[in-house]
């Protein structure tokens, strides 16, 4: 039979005497231990991978036992469990194989036997829909561009944030991306089958399961067959509720949909693109040019009827943006500027992020002579670079602004000019040697990096890097037209009329021209499903555009909007999108890395035993990432077998309760399930 939650209680005692209780689980005939963690046989195939990567991404401790190589431990009855303290002790909580047959002989014996006995559950990575996991095949083929739907089973067993069909990936219709199998219950006697997800082939006809439990001997399998790896949105919308089905909703890890937009250069005018000339007024193109060939204005700025749209977008769409500013720009701007008042007469509705006075760029001493810029020398060789003085000023003359303009802004907090100051390669490939003293004499705390250059925080003197994702919705383009042109020259092969930079980088694709419908039919889902991407892939990195996109046609709005949609319509309301500050997204960056390094390093570790889950930290004070059923309650004390009840525990977020709880050094926390 399929295990189930059950009611009952489960407390977490700390040391500072905090209980937490929670739904029991169901309860076995003799005392266990079940340690919580997964085993992951690795036999190095994409559907491995993509549940690793799901692991990596909740922060659920696993141990990989890499199959097929020479001298790897025996998966034996010892290798999986043994004997502590007189109690049987289950080494994992859930194991996860490439195929149902992926261990054979006495190894698959071992594994039978430790699964039934602990009811311990097990995914098979992907598979075929065959009698082995209880299934026959209703149809084969390629899935791209096919819904799935999770079943009502599915929704009590873990995929109950999802709403709606699931899309499977079809992002390039001349590659073949997602195969798989149909299938419908055929198991054998005695035994079940349940669909959990199901999918219609692309055109319609037969629904069969995708991922479906095989219930057999005892044991419960729960086998996927569609092909996935860990990029594709499916993949990653359907990944947690792998997660909860494996750990029956109980397990070290925590899980958020992330989506913050950074509002770069607010207050400054940006410079545009020349539709005519291919480069940007005021920074590549030729300064003698015939000014009558373009005859509009050669920079983009916001102005007060735009600050309206975003109050109104902003409140219509519960989703805050935050305003990265330099007040040097209003300064610039005169003592009427219309923007200037628009921007502080609303100043309560927005989040502000300090970004320099005047955005002056703070690497080397950059020397334009030469395509692309150098960094310029002194005359013994030396790199020249901007100093620690004019950084601190450029910090510390914005904070005061902010101040004398009444605007809440914590000063720990920063987003340089281009990134700058930070490495900058090929040109700057360290940092400003004069930063991280800058920094640490103005109590920044946080200072934003690229992450199309640095995917992971880093120190930078007393402060953190936060790396923010860019937008493809260009800081120089105000208008759909202007957008579509860039996109063009940047996208598209010499022949096509580009610049053919995308045929040289091999980051890059050359796609055919856009034409005047480009911007709705390419560009806007292309920058969403890439922002959607980011989102559920639980990676909390802001993205960034600029205030020149939400001048003129507010070309910005379009591509938020279409992700909002997507998301809306692929998640429950009891899952929705968080919308982190800046040094929220830093807090959860270190909280992601430590943990990490404890789970990997063992020094945290937590058990089930006789109806308690210990928690224990072997080394320092640690923050470790909890999750677990609705109906968990703290308590904030526990004598002689009474509870006193201190509310919810965590924060209800699809359908579960979550929350890092801080363990200090050498401490233990209990969880007992009642």
């Amino acid at each position: 039979m399929k295990s189930r939650i059950v009611a009952g209680a489960v407390a977490l005692l700390g040391l500072a005497g905090i209980v937490l209780a929670q739904p029991a689980l169901a309860a076995t005939s003799a005392k266990q231990r079940i340690d919580l963690r997964v085993l992951v046989l690795d036999d190095g195939t994409t559907g491995i991978d993509t549940l690793r990567a799901q692991l990596d991404r909740e922060g659920v401790p696993y141990d990989a036992l890499a199959l097929g190589t020479d001298g790897r431990p025996a998966i034996t009855p010892a290798y999986l469990a043994d004997t502590v303290g007189g109690v049987r002790r289950a080494k994992y909580q859930g194991v996860v194989l490439p195929n149902e047959g992926a261990v054979t002989g006495a190894e698959a014996t071992a594994l039978a036997d430790f699964e039934r006995e602990f009811k311990v559950r097990q995914i098979d990575a992907y598979t075929w829909a065959n009698p082995n996991v209880g299934q026959s095949t209703a149809w084969s083929g390629v899935l791209d561009g096919a819904t799935m739907q999770v079943t009502d089973a599915g929704k009590a067993a873990g995929f109950g944030y999802l709403t709606g069909p699931v899309a499977i990936d079809d992002r390039d219709p001349a590659v073949l991306e997602s195969y798989g199998y149909l299938g419908v219950a055929a198991p054998a006697a005695g035994a079940t089958f349940t669909p959990l997800v199901t999918a219609t082939p692309p055109g319609g006809g037969t629904r069969g399961s995708v991922m479906g439990v095989y219930a057999h001997d005892g044991r419960e399998e729960l086998a996927v067959t569609l092909a996935a790896n860990r990029y594709q949105t499916h993949a990653m919308e359907l990944g947690h509720g792998l997660i909860t089905w494996l750990t029956r909703g109980v397990h070290l890890g925590f899980a958020r949909n992330w989506f913050s937009v950074h509002i770069d250069d607010v207050f400054l005018p940006d410079d545009r693109w020349d539709t005519v000339h291919n480069c940007t007024v005021g920074d590549d193109c030729n300064p003698r040019r015939d000014p009558t060939v373009q005859p509009y204005n050669t920079t983009i700025r916001m102005t007060k009827d735009d600050v309206s749209a975003l109050v109104a977008w902003q409140n219509s769409r519960g989703l805050k943006l935050d305003l990265v500013f330099n007040g040097g720009g209003s300064v610039a701007a005169g003592a009427g500027d219309g923007l200037t008042k628009a921007l502080l007469g609303s100043k309560n509705q927005f989040r502000w992020v300090n970004h320099t006075y005047d955005h002056a760029y703070l690497g080397c001493v950059q020397d334009f002579t030469v395509s692309p810029w150098r960094c310029a020398t002194d005359g013994s060789g030396k790199t020249r670079w901007v100093s620690q003085a004019d950084i601190s000023a450029q910090i510390k003359q914005n904070v005061d602004w902010a101040k004398g303009k009444g605007i809440a802004l914590d000063a720990g907090e920063l987003v340089t000019g281009e990134h700058s100051g930070l490495a900058t390669r090929p040109q700057m490939p360290a940092d400003n040697p004069n930063l991280a003293a800058a920094l640490n004499a103005n109590g920044v705390r946080y200072v934003a990096s690229d992450a199309s250059r640095e995917q992971s925080a880093r120190a930078a003197g007393n402060a953190t890097t936060v790396p923010r994702f860019p937008m493809n919705i260009f800081y120089n383009v105000a208008t759909v037209a202007e957008e579509v042109d860039e996109y063009n020259w940047l996208y598209t092969s010499r022949a096509d009329g580009g610049s053919g930079i995308c045929a040289n980088n091999p980051a890059s694709t050359c796609i055919r021209p856009l034409g005047a419908e480009g911007f709705a039919n390419h560009i806007v889902p292309t920058e969403a499903r890439i922002a959607f991407d980011h989102i559920v892939s639980a990676n909390p990195a802001p993205h960034y555009a600029h205030q020149s996109n939400l001048a003129e046609d507010r070309i910005l709005y379009p591509v938020l909007d279409a992700v909002l949609a997507r998301y809306h319509a692929t998640y429950t309301a009891a899952t929705p999108v968080v919308n982190p500050k800046f040094a929220d997204v830093a807090l959860q960056n270190r909280r992601q890395a430590a943990w990490a390094a404890a789970a990997a390093s063992r020094s945290v570790e937590a058990y089930l035993l006789d109806g308690r889950v210990t928690v224990t930290n072997k080394g320092s004070a640690a923050d470790v990432p909890l999750t677990m059923p609705s109906g968990t309650k703290l308590v904030t004390a526990s004598l002689l077998g009474v509870e006193v009840s201190g509310g919810a525990f965590g924060e209800a977020y699809g359908g579960e309760r979550s929350a890092w709880r801080s363990v200090g050094k050498g401490g233990q926390q209990l969880l007992r399930v009642g």
